[in-house]
């Protein structure tokens, strides 16, 4: 066999008209620029990474779509994985409840191998207690991170002050407790009037910590924003607004989930993505509320993103793991 060293120098010199082989990883021993490959040039470069993301788990988790979605990230291997919230069914005071679904979760998440980022929705932060008790356990409801010169953007659209958020709370409860007699009824109530019930809110505090991380870092090569609810569909939300102003003469992406339905949006001429779900529950007249998780590589052109439906990730044997396939994974079809 042609050593490589020798074979490059015969390919770089003898063949000038021929592609440029991976110096590091290629080999072969053909001496002619004739090959029964198409290209040498592999989408290998140092710039480029893989993450995933998974959407709502909860408000109404569906027993075993969770485990099976763990399973298939274990298979596609991202070099890490985001959330948009709803992660535990939550809206409960009680911490000892509250200790034992953030253990399941956390205890779920932990078979995969790549590190999982916690984003907040209104189940993880239904009231001040739960609040706390995330501050507690993991910190800041809000953050930022890097990762290979893409700056990475974690919100917190349950961002109210104290007081509104016991307002929506008692409503909510109220609402909850009517509903499991009279489901009617309680969609007339005054929780389901609240426009924070779809799109949520980012407040002043926030807002100035996210612009500030914006203004710290320009010129990264792209930023990604994560939320729970799309604070973005609301019509007046100045504070949410200043980020994406401050955001305006770049590049970026948004995610969020909340509605449990898949939608694209071009908004600022920037890709605005509602997830669809990842075992929270389904509508059984919505086409686009499905069980997926969204796989994005980012390189020097920007992301590529690819959501993958969960009923069609399969492993070796040729069949869903963690016995998916004897689960539903669009309820409109079922």
């Amino acid at each position: 066999m042609v050593t490589l060293k020798r074979l490059l120098t015969l390919l770089l010199t003898s063949l000038p008209g021929c592609l440029q082989a991976d110096t590091e990883t290629f080999e072969h021993d053909f001496l002619t620029d004739v090959t029964p490959w198409s290209q040498a040039d592999f989408d290998n470069a140092e710039d480029k990474f893989t993450f995933a993301i998974f959407s709502d788990l909860n408000g109404g988790e569906r027993g075993r779509v969770f485990e099976v979605a763990l399973e298939q990230l274990s298979l596609l291997r991202p070099e890490f994985i985001l959330s948009v919230g709803d992660l535990i069914d939550g809206g409960t005071e009680d911490e000892t409840q509250l200790t034992r679904e953030w253990d399941s979760f956390d205890e779920r998440t932990s078979q995969v191998a790549a590190p999982v980022f916690r984003v907040g929705g209104n189940h993880d932060l239904t009231n001040q207690i739960m609040r706390e008790f995330w501050e507690a356990r993991y910190g800041s409801r809000y953050y930022h991170f890097i990762y290979k010169d893409v700056l990475f953007l974690a919100l917190d659209s349950e961002d109210y002050t104290p007081e509104r958020m016991r307002e929506i709370y008692q409503a909510r409860a109220d609402a909850l407790n009517v509903g499991a007699e009279n489901p009617e009824r309680a969609q007339e109530m005054e929780y389901y009037k609240m426009p924070e019930r779809m799109t949520g809110e980012i407040g002043p505090e926030q807002a100035a910590y996210f612009v500030n991380v914006i203004n710290s870092y320009p010129d990264v090569r792209w930023t990604f924003l994560f939320m729970h609810k799309p604070v973005w569909q609301k019509n007046d939300e100045p504070d949410f607004e200043s980020i994406e102003t401050a955001l305006s003469a770049r590049p970026y992406t948004l995610f969020n989930g909340h509605l449990h339905t898949y939608s694209h949006t071009t908004r600022n001429g920037r890709d605005y993505i509602m997830l669809g779900t990842t075992g929270g529950s389904q509508s059984l007249s919505d086409q686009m509320s499905f069980d997926h998780i969204a796989l994005v590589t980012m390189d020097s052109n920007g992301p590529s993103i690819a959501n993958i439906r969960l009923d069609g990730i399969l492993d070796k044997t040729g069949y869903i793991p963690a016995g998916g396939d004897t689960l539903c994974f669009q309820a409109s079809t079922c």
